[in-house]
C-alpha cells in the first residue's frame, strides 16, 4: 500500500492482522526494507494491528535527493501513523528506526505507548565516518560497501549459509541516493538529552555479536529512559530478528504481555 506523505513523498507500507487490534509498528534498519521483519510477523501473536513501511529512500518508498535530515524521517513515519489514524502504539525500531523511534516519541507521545529499540543508540558512531561512506555510496554504489555490511550485520555462523544471499540482494536493491541520505541523517543525530526526558516502557535489544551497535552502546541508550528494561541475544549479530527470530519475537511478546498491550 501507499500513502503520499510530507513533501509528496510516497511511503510504501504494508498492514495487516485485526483491523481493530492494538497497533504495532516497525521501523526498519539502513539498507533493509519492510522485509526486514518477515520472519517475525507470521509469529506475533493474534489480535495486533501490524505496520510495517519503508524508510525514505528505501524499498518502495520514494527517493528524493539528499541529503535527508532526521527530523524528516520522523516526520515521514509520523504522517503514516496519522493517515492511518494510529495513536498508543508499540514502536519497533531497529538501528536507524531505532533512531527514528526515539525522535518520534520526544515529538509525538500520543502516537507512543511503548518503545523497542533494538540494535540502536541515541548516536550512532561518528558524523565524518557517516559523510564518508555516503560520499563513497554516492561514488561508487552500495556494491562498494556490500561485503563489509554483510560483514557488520551477521554472525560468522549466519554469513555461511545459503540464506546471506536474500540479505545482500536486498541492500544492493536500495537506491544509493537513499542509503546515502539516510546516512546523512544518522550523521547529524544526538538523541542522548532528548531521549533522557522520555519515561515511557522501553525494551532495548541487543546482540552479543553486533559490532555496529555493539550490546554497551544499546544499554547505554536504553538506561536514559525510565522504566526501561534490557535484554540480550547471544549468537546474533545487527539484524537479530533475521538470525533469531523465535527469540526476537519471543522477547517482544513478553514485553507486549507485560504492557498490557495484548
Amino acid at each position: 500500500m501507499q500513502f503520499t506523505g510530507p513533501d509528496g513523498l510516497c511511503i510504501h507500507y504494508d498492514i495487516q492482522g485485526a483491523p481493530d487490534g492494538a497497533p504495532i509498528v516497525f521501523s526498519n534498519s539502513l539498507g533493509t526494507d519492510l522485509r526486514l521483519w518477515d520472519a517475525v510477523v507470521p509469529l506475533l501473536p493474534p489480535g495486533l494491528r501490524i505496520v510495517r513501511y519503508d524508510t525514505r529512500g528505501h524499498g518502495g518508498t520514494d527517493c528524493p535527493p539528499g541529503p535527508y535530515a532526521m527530523g524528516s524521517l520522523v516526520r515521514d513515519a509520523e504522517a503514516l501513523l496519522d493517515h492511518l489514524n494510529i495513536r498508543d502504539c508499540v514502536f519497533v525500531g531497529l538501528s536507524l528506526g531505532g533512531m527514528v523511534a526515539q525522535g518520534l516519541a520526544i515529538k509525538r507521545l500520543d502516537q507512543i505507548r511503548a518503545l523497542v529499540l533494538s540494535n540502536t543508540g541515541a548516536r550512532i558512531g561518528f558524523a565524518p565516518m557517516w559523510r564518508d561512506r555516503a560520499a563513497l555510496v554516492r561514488r561508487a554504489g552500495i556494491e562498494a560497501i556490500t561485503d563489509a555490511v554483510i560483514e557488520r550485520w551477521f554472525s560468522k555462523t549466519f554469513r555461511a549459509t545459503p540464506a546471506v544471499g536474500f540479505w545482500r540482494d536486498m541492500l544492493t536493491s536500495q537506491p544509493a541516493e537513499g542509503y546515502a541520505g539516510c546516512c546523512e541523517a544518522i550523521a547529524g543525530t544526538d538523541f542522548y538529552t532528548p531521549t533522557s526526558g522520555l519515561g515511557l516502557p522501553t525494551l532495548g535489544i541487543a546482540s552479543d555479536r553486533d559490532i555496529a551497535t555493539p550490546p554497551d552502546l544499546v544499554r547505554e541508550t536504553v538506561d536514559l529512559i525510565r522504566g526501561s528494561k534490557f535484554e540480550l541475544i547471544r549468537g546474533a549479530g545487527h539484524l537479530p530478528c533475521v538470525e533469531k527470530p523465535d527469540e526476537y519475537t519471543a522477547l517482544l511478546t513478553g514485553f507486549l504481555t507485560e504492557i498490557g498491550h495484548i
